[in-house]
C-alpha cells in the first residue's frame, strides 16, 4: 500500500473517485510512512485515530457522491494552526501543552472540502527561523542528502516540518506560513512547491501570529497543480478577520496548462547580487529561456529598494512580533513560572519559555518601539516598506505580469552549519522578504540541482490578488525542469 503515498492530489482525487482504492487506505498509507519516518522530527503530533475516523468519513460521502473537492486527501498542518481539541503550540515550551476550543478557518474550510488530519508539523518557534532549528521539539531533517554524504541538512524554516512531510511522501500537502519567506524557502529546499498568496487572500483567524501585517498562510505540495487545488480550498473572505479580503476565490486549478504566450515577465537587475553562486544565476538563466520558449516576453526590470528591504524587515518583523507576543505571561494558558509576585512571574515565565531566537527578536522589536527610538527605526523602515511596494506597482504598471528571481541565495545548509552568526541566518530570506513587504503573492518552483544533486527553487512574484498568472507560469518551470523526489534513506 506504501506506493499510495507517491500519488499527487490530483492522481488521489482520480484514484479515489474511480474507487481504485478508498480513503481510509490512502490514511493508513500515510500513516505507515509517518510511523517510518520519524527520525526527520516533522510531526511534533500525530493523530492516527482523528485521521481513521476523518478517513472513514470521507469514504462514506464518496459512496454517496457527496465527496467536497478534497475528500479522503491527507494533510499535515503546521503547529502555528489552531486545532480544536488538538494540541498546539507554535513549538514553543511556552505554549505548553495548550489545546485550543476553536479551530482556525483555513483548517476550518479544509475539513469543510474533506480533508483528512494526519497530524501537527514542526516549525521553527513562532515562526522565527529560516531553517527550522529553533522549534522546542528540535530541528526538522530534510529528506535529501548531498551525493555520496550522510550530512543531516535543514529543510528550511519556518515551515520546515511542512516542507519535509511533502517531500518525504509523508502527506499529500500541508499548511505553511510565510512571514518573510517560510513558505517559498522551505520549499526550495526540498523540491517542493509553495505559494506565499497576497496578503488577505486568506485568513489568519487561528493562527499564532508572529507580525500580523506579514503574515500569510498558504500550501506547501508536490506538484504546481496540487498547490492550486490546495489554494482553492485555503483562501476566502473572513468576516473574523478584519485584514481578510472580500474577493471572490477563483478555480486556481483552471490556470494550470494556460497559454503564458505574450505574458511579459521581468528579471530584477538588483537580484544580481555579488558573490551569487554561478548555479544560482545558471538556473535563473534557465527559468528565463523557459519561459522564453513558452511564449513569454523577457524584459529587465528595477527594483531600486530592493537593499534596503531586509533591514526594513527585521525591523518592521521583530516590532510586531514583541507587541504579539506580549500576551504570552503565564496567566491564562500556556506554561507558568515563578509565584512570588506578578512581575517575577511574567520575567520567569518568558524567559523559560522563549527560546534564544524568540528573545533575540522580542528584545529588538522592543527596542525599535521604545520612546526615542520609535521614528529613527520603526518609522522609518515603515517609509521604506511603501518604496519597496511602489518599486512593484511601477513594474507592473509598465504591463510586466509576473517577475522571475531566485527563490533562495544557496541549496540547503547543514543542521548547526549557520546557527553562530543570526545575520547570517537572516541573509536567507534576502529574495523573498520584498515579496512580504508589499503585500504581493510569490511562489517557488523547483527548477534544478546543484553540483551536489540538492534541488534549487525558482521563485515568480506577480500582481495583487493574481495567483493564477503564477500557477500558468510555474507550471511552464515544472514541465521544463521535471519533478524531483529525494532517494530514501530513513
Amino acid at each position: 500500500m506504501t506506493d499510495l503515498t507517491s500519488l499527487t492530489i490530483a492522481e488521489a482525487r482520480a484514484g479515489l473517485a474511480s474507487k481504485s482504492f478508498t480513503a481510509s487506505e490512502l490514511t493508513d498509507a500515510h500513516l505507515a510512512a509517518i510511523e517510518a519516518a520519524r527520525v526527520l522530527n516533522a510531526y511534533v503530533l500525530e493523530t492516527p485515530d482523528r485521521a481513521r475516523e476523518m478517513a472513514r468519513a470521507a469514504d462514506e460521502k464518496i459512496a454517496k457522491g457527496e465527496g467536497g473537492p478534497l475528500a479522503g486527501i491527507p494533510l499535515g498542518i503546521k503547529d502555528l494552526f489552531a486545532t480544536r481539541d488538538i494540541r498546539t503550540t507554535a513549538c514553543s515550551k511556552i505554549l505548553g501543552n495548550f489545546i485550543p476550543p476553536y479551530e482556525s478557518t483555513v483548517t476550518t474550510q479544509l475539513w469543510r472540502d474533506g480533508a483528512v488530519l494526519l497530524g501537527k508539523l514542526n516549525n521553527d518557534e513562532f515562526a522565527m527561523g529560516s531553517s527550522n532549528e529553533t522549534s522546542c521539539f528540535g530541528p526538522v531533517t530534510n529528506p535529501w542528502r548531498r551525493d555520496g554524504s550522510n550530512t543531516t541538512l535543514v529543510p528550511g524554516g519556518s515551515s520546515g516540518g511542512s516542507a519535509s512531510a511533502v517531500a518525504a511522501q509523508l502527506c499529500m500537502g500541508a499548511t505553511a506560513t510565510d512571514t518573510g519567506g517560510s513558505i517559498r524557502q522551505p520549499a526550495a529546499f526540498t523540491a517542493t512547491v509553495g505559494i506565499k498568496p497576497t496578503y488577505g487572500r486568506c485568513s489568519r483567524w487561528g493562527i499564532v501570529a508572529f507580525a500580523s501585517s506579514l503574515d500569510q498562510a498558504g500550501p506547501i505540495a508536490r506538484s504546481v497543480r496540487d498547490a492550486a487545488i490546495l489554494m482553492r480550498s485555503m483562501a476566502g473572505h473572513d468576516p473574523k478577520d478584519t485584514t481578510s479580503v472580500d474577493i471572490a476565490v477563483p478555480d486556481y486549478e483552471a490556470s494550470i496548462g494556460k497559454s503564458v504566450k505574450g505574458m511579459k515577465i521581468g528579471i530584477p537587475k538588483e537580484y544580481r547580487l555579488d558573490g551569487m553562486p554561478a548555479e544560482i544565476e545558471k538556473l535563473w538563466s534557465e527559468g528565463a529561456d523557459w519561459l522564453k520558449a513558452a511564449g513569454a516576453e523577457l524584459v529587465e526590470v528595477s527594483l531600486p529598494h530592493t537593499k534596503y528591504a531586509l533591514p526594513a524587515y527585521y525591523i518592521v518583523a521583530p516590532a510586531e512580533a514583541s507587541s504579539n507576543l506580549a500576551r504570552y505571561d503565564g496567566v491564562r494558558y500556556g506554561l507558568r513560572e515563578g509565584a512570588k509576585n506578578i512581575i517575577e512571574m511574567y520575567e520567569d515565565t518568558r524567559a523559560e519559555g522563549f527560546g534564544a531566537e524568540v528573545r533575540r527578536r522580542v528584545l529588538i522589536g522592543t527596542y525599535v518601539l521604545s520612546a526615542g527610538y520609535y521614528d529613527a527605526y520603526y518609522l522609518r523602515a515603515q517609509k521604506v516598506r511603501t518604496l519597496i511596494k511602489k518599486d512593484f506597482e511601477d513594474c507592473f504598471a509598465k504591463g510586466v505580469n509576473a517577475i522571475l528571481t531566485p527563490a533562495t541565495p544557496s541549496a540547503a545548509f547543514g543542521i548547526g552549519e549557520k546557527g553562530a552568526d543570526p545575520v547570517e541566518m537572516y541573509l536567507n530570506d534576502i529574495f523573498t522578504v520584498t515579496v512580504n513587504m508589499a503585500g504581493l503573492p510569490g511562489i517557488a518552483v523547483p527548477a534544478g540541482k546543484d553540483s551536489q544533486g540538492l534541488p534549487l527553487g525558482l521563485q515568480l512574484i506577480g500582481r495583487a490578488f493574481d495567483e493564477e498568472t503564477l500557477f500558468s507560469l510555474g507550471d511552464v518551470i515544472e514541465q521544463a525542469a521535471g519533478r524531483f523526489t529525494p532517494a530514501k534513506w530513513w
